[in-house]
């Protein structure tokens, strides 16, 4: 089997990470990989923004806590010290589709390169909120975005986790007679 589809069968959500920083050239390699994500018709009308500062990843796993409606004092984003969050134009027919694909180029990338990941919900509505569009706006983004997700990443803290049984019946098959 090809190194690729190796990848794609082994690759797991983590959910438990070391403090330890990603280098930014590990990152970017992981970017790179989500900016080369298929899009609709090729319009690229996705963009990602990587948090790496602890304050500003804090705030946002706390407004995230929230939104999900978690205990106090936990941590939607299991400690991971990386996240980088996935947005496409919200005018955009295809941009849901084209962000969860980024997210997967993202999450794939991370685990070829050693590292953890896990996707993490809530980033539609964390970007709906007052909170959410000044964020975009002090990066200079003026355009409308919808969040689609945030890649947590982050060094494994402890066993790669086993992959589960796949569920049959999930294949149908419709071929020349």
């Amino acid at each position: 089997m090809s190194e690729v589809l190796d990848k794609m069968k082994s690759r797991r959500s983590i959910r438990k990470y070391k403090p330890d920083m990603v280098p930014q050239d590990v990152l970017n390699q992981i970017i790179e990989a989500g900016l080369y994500a298929a899009s609709g018709m090729g319009y690229q009308n996705t963009i990602i923004i990587q948090v790496t500062n602890k304050k500003l990843r804090d705030e946002i796993s706390e407004l995230n806590r929230e939104i999900a409606g978690m205990k106090e004092g936990t941590d939607p984003f299991y400690g991971a010290p990386a996240m980088l969050i996935v947005l496409a134009k919200k005018d955009w027919r295809t941009g849901v589709y084209d962000g969860s694909l980024v997210m997967g180029n993202l999450m794939l990338a991370a685990h070829e390169l050693g590292l953890g990941s896990c996707w993490i919900h809530r980033a539609k509505e964390e970007f709906e909120t007052d909170w959410g569009k000044e964020l975009l706006k002090s990066l200079g983004i003026e355009e409308e975005y919808e969040g689609i997700g945030h890649c947590a990443l982050g060094y494994i803290d402890g066993e790669y986790p086993e992959a589960a049984k796949r569920k049959e019946n999930r294949v149908f098959y419709i071929t020349e007679d």
